[in-house]
């Protein structure tokens, strides 16, 4: 199968973005089925207008995509100014399936789909989710759980305004995007943010998101052994700084998921976590590290460029955090240009997250990478 195509092209009114795009992509093929669009959230009432005037340029009526505060292309960063990302692929017609958009539950969508879900084992897909629907991290592990483990790649919608995704059309308030079947051949891999900076800790008391005890002791005490004394002396210095670290269970790489510290109780030793746990639960301390951020994003890339075997992408879509790109890496594109500078310059587009998903679940300061080999 040919390269994937891509345009890019920064300005207000959608016409004129949408053949910026056109004219960058060049000649579509006839066999070019499915489209990839990322827009910053400044266009976020022009998104259907958009998607409208491509399907009509290109005959292409399946699309996936979402809104970004910001958005990325092959080697660069975008942010603060209205901008349309777009990539057009090829694919058999049997190989990849739209999902609805799910905003409850999965079943209707399994059971419609079951005969495709059974012949297409192992599946993977790449997800779009609306950030203030509660139910999209419980969505993600049960549609997951109906593939048989279904593998996946994507991030939750940021934006400052409307909280739109494209599927087919425009949505909101669900889990959407597009499951492929193994003939399509994919390579990816995610990379953390953060760094553990202590041991793991059992969860001993809490209600909620409410730590009340770690290892039998009050979990602000547990906090402050970890983080040193320095730090211990002015708490309000933690927020961006430390976060939670959860382990995944049965995982034989030690993966972490990051989540906020979002509230501390000094009087009563407690802490709060973006996260509701349960007893015996582990956690882990971490912090933002640029350095060993940069280190994980190259040993991402080199394990890439490995399973590439020396054959560049067709195309490529990364989706990262909010809370990287310029602010972890520095404001020219730096965490773009790794990509380029190790797998080489192929067609890429994604965007800057409200939450990362990878396998079936919710990540937060991390990137995650998919190549179509």
């Amino acid at each position: 199968m040919k390269s994937f195509l891509t345009g890019h092209a920064m300005g207000t009114e959608a016409r004129e973005l949408v053949n910026t795009c056109l004219s960058q992509i060049g000649d579509i093929p006839d066999e070019a089925n499915l489209g990839f669009i990322y827009a910053t959230d400044a266009l976020a009432t022009e998104l259907e207008h958009i998607l409208h005037l491509l399907k009509q340029a290109t005959g292409i009526t399946h699309w996936t995509g979402t809104l970004g505060i910001a958005i990325c292309v092959t080697d660069r960063e975008i942010y603060d100014q209205p901008a349309l990302a777009v990539m057009v692929g090829s694919f058999p017609e049997d190989a990849f399936l739209p999902l609805d958009n799910l905003t409850k539950s999965v079943d209707g969508f399994v059971t419609k789909h079951a005969n495709w879900i059974e012949k297409n084992q192992p599946v993977f897909g790449i997800l779009q989710g609306d950030p203030t629907n509660p139910a999209t991290p419980d969505l993600m592990e049960n549609l997951s759980e109906a593939l048989n483990g279904g593998f996946f790649a994507g991030g939750l919608t940021s934006s400052q305004s409307l909280q739109l995704q494209v599927n087919g059309d425009i949505v909101t308030n669900g889990l959407s995007g597009i499951l492929f079947s193994p003939d399509i051949n994919v390579a990816t891999d995610h990379t953390q943010g953060c760094v553990p900076i202590g041991p793991r800790h059992r969860v001993t008391d809490s209600d909620r998101n409410i730590v009340i005890e770690l290892d039998n002791r009050p979990a602000l005490q547990v906090l402050k052994e970890d983080i040193g004394e320095i730090l211990s002396h002015d708490l309000n210095r933690l927020g961006g700084f430390i976060f939670a670290g959860l382990p995944i269970k049965h995982s034989d790489t030690g993966d972490y998921m990051i989540r906020n510290l979002i509230g501390i109780d000094s009087d009563r030793q407690l802490l709060a976590i973006g996260e509701i746990l349960q007893a015996d639960d582990e956690i882990m301390f971490c912090r933002r590290d640029g350095n060993a951020a940069t280190e994980d994003m190259l040993r991402m890339l080199e394990n890439l460029k490995t399973r590439m075997k020396g054959k560049p992408p067709r195309g490529g879509l990364y989706f990262s955090c909010l809370g990287r790109g310029r602010h972890q890496f520095g404001e020219d594109s730096e965490e773009l240009k790794m990509i380029t500078e190790v797998l080489g310059e192929f067609p890429l587009v994604g965007f800057f997250a409200n939450g990362e998903i990878y396998h079936n679940r919710l990540y937060g300061f991390t990137g995650v990478l998919t190549l179509f080999l």
